[in-house]
């Protein structure tokens, strides 16, 4: 036992690891929920013995309670700013592979700012069954003031006195330091004996002595101090309401050791100070039970339920790349005022699907049913921030100049919310007349009047005047209306088109501002991208397609060429929604060789487009020896059932495309699922020589080995990522970029292959028991979407990573009149640059009002940031922090009114700063 010559002391910590949805559906825990905090407060008001609770690090637990009983709020309120009861430091207990590097930080915003209102946040790092840790978990721990992070996954403890750790991802204790990245250090506490150690702790004297013989032993053997933590309490535990007489009989039977009714405070407070002479194992950035045998991961909860992931993809980035940074530049031209509430709510919404065994899709149907409902209402609400936002923007832009086309010309404004300069296509349908039913017409005469509206003669135009090459399709008669603030509803008929071009060198975090007009001359003519039969290619690469759908994709910058890539691959799955098992011996069925049906259908000036059918078949499902290992609840890896001999078709639609400015080759794959228990992936070899690769994690690109450990058994080698994975051999590199396709493996396959999953098919949630999840099939109709960059080796400098985070971002769009106004009808309300520097976010801060602006540095060396926020006569830039704390004053690097500022960003570094304006 860890210091038998000194008294040590047993810290009970009474929690409940509370999942709000997991086995049964929401509302069903949210009950038992109810019932767990009635108890709680009774427990602390009739017993002082009872000291303090941990409520479980996510703020949401106090919001679930008072929805369903607010008149205990001031009970609740007199617990907690007593101490008894600890708050925060989370809104929920999120799984952090699984959310963007953005939604990270709102979470941990936001649970700062509900905790607050308390009186007390509890700075703990909270990560008690987080699906694997991320590895700038302690950067965002010291930016929020937190120096340590309690967790239980992605460490294997070695044991005092046993065998000294000889791997990054090993501890001889269970307390280490733990190093992101950056260099950041936070003390980690690994429950080593999980969080449930001090579970339901017996007063019965014989029963306590055998339990804390056991529990004794089991925290010594891996303590590095006399400080023991015992947690009190598991999933969904109720509260131990007879523990201090627990607490007193083991003070009987152990007279040596102090049994103390602990909280965190007063835990870490105590191994702090015995701390001082011990040398811990520093572990360093992503824990992913890289020393395990690679079964109990849990990584392939990255593809379970895809449709999901792809969902939160889309919430994720309505919110933080186009509903912040518009309305925070709404708010800067004056014309409305930022909408906390708003997104507060909207992020909220989102958020209440990030729990780990929710956003994982390792759940039953009836939880991710309603997730579904969540991530539309967060996304309504979130559209309509970006519909109010743009339009106050684009009333802002001076479009007077299109007055010299005359009183038909339309107006528009392409916003890039990116922190790039971006080019691409986009499509905006435009109102070219409109009659209001307000005025009185015959309801034949006005549709008559919309349908007689000629379409014909005219020309997209920038603000020179230069010709940009479009199509538009008529949608003819629509109907529409007005919400006025000041009147009642105002319903129209439009003759309505929708208009398609390239938007061209639209700067970063700015605007660019066309009209659709009569009279001007038309553009130059372009030669097709279409060079042949199967061939596509414009000033940055070349496309071939063979007969069997693979692509040869060249980089024309290298004249490196990358053949067989998209090849798709079906293997059989008979593990659950946590793990992917393939059957023993069985091969993976693939398309290489398999004619493909190919042909153009679409060939513009701006995107050519080739569409290929693969009309495929594979097994309608696994064996009937699958039923029975369920039903046994047989441990996946020990599986042997296998797939049928019944076939169903499979046909696949890949649309490729090439976009006349693109870095990229667009891939949007569809196909009808009718098959059950397998997995399809796309594969991408890249014959590229590297021992390693590189994958887009939270406030990371991260590095990671192409082979496991040596205790690896598992054949997948599965890992997440966020926007992308890459490979580079240092000259030439091949990025691939997703939307919501959270999960990808480089196979040991002597190419280095590149195998992203698409869609994983299975039928139980697996883990404590059995629990059928027939929807966890994803049956119907799917579509995915991939983007493939070649680059010259480095995807930081040569901004293919840039590009690859411009994907996940839509573009936004916005009809406008013929007006005056104090911007240009080309402008950027921040210009900045810094090699190897990403962009993350620009919002407005609640409790300042200033402008927050968010980057990181994505290499492991120093960089520099030179930024100009064009956001006229500001006040002063300050150095802030993942709170929006304000810091040191940032020295003007400029002349000028505007606030500039220059900035040398560490390795890794997550860079925040603050700008007070005039607003």
């Amino acid at each position: 036992m860890a210091n038998a010559d000194h008294r040590q002391t047993a810290h009970i910590i009474s929690h409940t690891h509370w999942d709000r949805e997991w086995y049964l559906p929401y509302e069903k825990h949210h009950v038992r929920l109810i019932a767990l905090m009635d108890t709680l407060l009774d427990t602390l008001e009739n017993d002082e013995e009872y000291r303090s609770f941990y409520l479980d690090g996510q703020t949401i637990i106090i919001e679930d309670y008072l929805q369903v009983r607010p008149e205990e709020r001031e009970r609740l309120e007199k617990w907690i700013r007593e101490g008894r009861i600890h708050i925060g430091p989370w809104y929920v207990l999120q799984d952090a592979f699984l959310t963007s590097s953005e939604a990270n930080v709102r979470n941990l915003q936001i649970g700062h700012q509900d905790a607050a209102q308390y009186g007390t946040i509890a700075k703990v790092g909270y990560f008690p069954d987080t699906f694997g840790n991320i590895g700038q978990a302690p950067q965002l721990m010291k930016q929020a003031g937190i120096d340590n992070a309690v967790f239980g996954r992605g460490v294997k403890p070695t044991g005092f006195n046993n065998m000294v750790s000889d791997s990054a991802y090993e501890s001889s204790f269970s307390e280490l330091v733990w190093e992101g990245p950056d260099g950041s250090q936070v003390l980690g506490i690994l429950f080593a004996n999980w969080y449930s150690n001090g579970n339901e702790v017996p007063v019965d004297e014989a029963e306590a002595k055998e339990y804390w013989d056991r529990k004794l032993a089991d925290a010594g053997k891996y303590a590095s101090t006399g400080q023991l933590l015992f947690m009190n309490g598991c999933d969904h535990q109720p509260i131990q309401t007879d523990l201090a007489e627990a607490i007193r009989v083991a003070r009987k039977l152990y007279p040596d050791t102090d049994f103390v009714h602990s909280n965190f405070p007063d835990y870490l407070a105590s191994l702090k100070s015995s701390l001082e002479d011990k040398q811990l194992s520093v572990v360093r950035g992503e824990l992913r039970s890289q020393r395990t045998d690679g079964w109990s991961t849990l990584v392939n909860t990255a593809s379970a339920r895809v449709y999901l992931k792809q969902m939160n993809q889309v919430g994720q980035t309505i919110l933080e790349k186009v509903a912040e940074p518009l309305a925070a530049f709404a708010h800067m031209t004056g014309k409305t005022k930022y909408p906390h509430h708003l997104l507060k709510y909207a992020w909220k919404t989102l958020m209440q699907n990030h729990p780990h065994d929710s956003i994982c899709g390792c759940s039953v149907d009836e939880v991710h049913r309603e997730m579904v409902t969540r991530f539309d209402k967060s996304r309504h609400v979130a559209e309509t921030i970006v519909d109010d936002s743009k339009h106050a923007v684009a009333g802002a832009v001076d479009t007077s100049v299109f007055a010299n086309y005359g009183k038909d010309a339309l107006p528009l404004v392409a916003f890039n919310t990116t922190g790039w300069t971006r080019s691409g296509v986009v499509e905006i349908e435009l109102d070219v007349a409109r009659v209001y039913f307000r005025e009185g017409i015959a309801p034949n005469d006005m549709i008559r009047m919309m349908k007689e509206v000629s379409l014909e003669g005219r020309t997209l135009v920038d603000a020179d005047g230069n010709a940009a090459p479009h199509t538009f399709e008529d949608l003819g008669l629509q109907f529409g209306y007005d919400l006025p603030d000041d009147k009642f509803r105002q319903p129209y008929w439009t003759r309505r088109v929708k208009l398609t071009f390239e938007a061209t060198a639209v700067p970063a975090l700015g605007l660019k501002t066309y009209a659709w007009v009569l009279g001007a001359a038309g553009g130059v003519s372009l030669p097709s991208l279409v060079t042949g039969s199967r061939t596509l290619a414009n000033d940055n690469l070349s496309i071939e397609i063979a007969e069997d759908g693979t692509l040869a994709v060249t980089d024309i910058a290298s004249r490196r060429t990358y053949r067989d890539l998209l090849i798709y691959e079906d293997a059989g799955d008979i593990g659950n929604e946590y793990m992917f098992k393939q059957p023993d011996g069985e091969p993976a069925l693939t398309t290489k060789g398999l004619a493909a049906e190919i042909r153009v259908i679409e060939d513009n000036a701006y995107r050519a487009s080739f569409e290929i059918v693969h009309h495929w078949s594979i097994p309608a499902s696994a064996d009937e020896l699958f039923e029975q290992e369920k039903q046994e609840a047989v441990y996946y890896p020990e599986r042997k059932a296998g797939r049928s001999t019944d076939y169903v078709p499979f046909t696949i639609r890949t649309v490729v495309s090439l976009e006349r400015s693109g870095r990229g080759v667009g891939i949007r794959t569809t196909f009808n699922n009718q098959a059950k228990d397998h997995r399809v992936r796309a594969l991408f070899p890249t014959d590229l020589a590297a021992s390693v690769h590189r994958a887009d994690a939270i406030f990371e690109v991260a590095v990671r080995d192409n082979e496991p450990a040596a205790e690896w058994e598992n054949p997948s080698n599965a890992q997440h990522q966020q926007a992308f994975a890459d490979v580079s051999d240092g000259t030439q590199g091949l990025t691939i970029a997703n939307l919501g396709l959270n999960e990808y493996e480089v196979l040991r396959d002597g190419r280095n292959t590149i195998a992203v999953t698409l869609l994983r098919s299975v039928s139980e949630l697996g883990d404590w028991g059995v629990f059928p999840t027939p929807e966890a099939q994803c049956l119907g109709e799917q579509t995915v979407e991939l983007l493939i960059l070649p680059h010259g080796g480095d995807g930081a400098a040569t901004g293919a990573y840039a590009a690859a985070y411009q994907f996940q971002a839509p573009w936004t769009l916005a009809q406008t009149g013929v007006h005056g106004g104090t911007l240009s009808p080309e402008h950027a309300f921040l210009a900045w640059e810094g090699e190897g520097i990403a962009f993350s976010s620009a919002k407005i801060a609640e409790a300042s009002g200033d402008l927050m602006l968010r980057w990181f540095n994505m290499r492991p060396e120093a960089a520099k940031l030179q930024a100009l926020p064009n956001v006229g006569s500001a006040a002063a830039a300050y150095a802030s922090d993942v709170l929006e704390q304000a810091g040191e004053r940032l020295q003007p690097s400029g002349e000028g009114a505007n606030c500039s500022f220059a900035a040398e960003l560490g390795p890794c570094e997550i860079y925040t700063v603050g700008i007070k304006t005039a607003q």
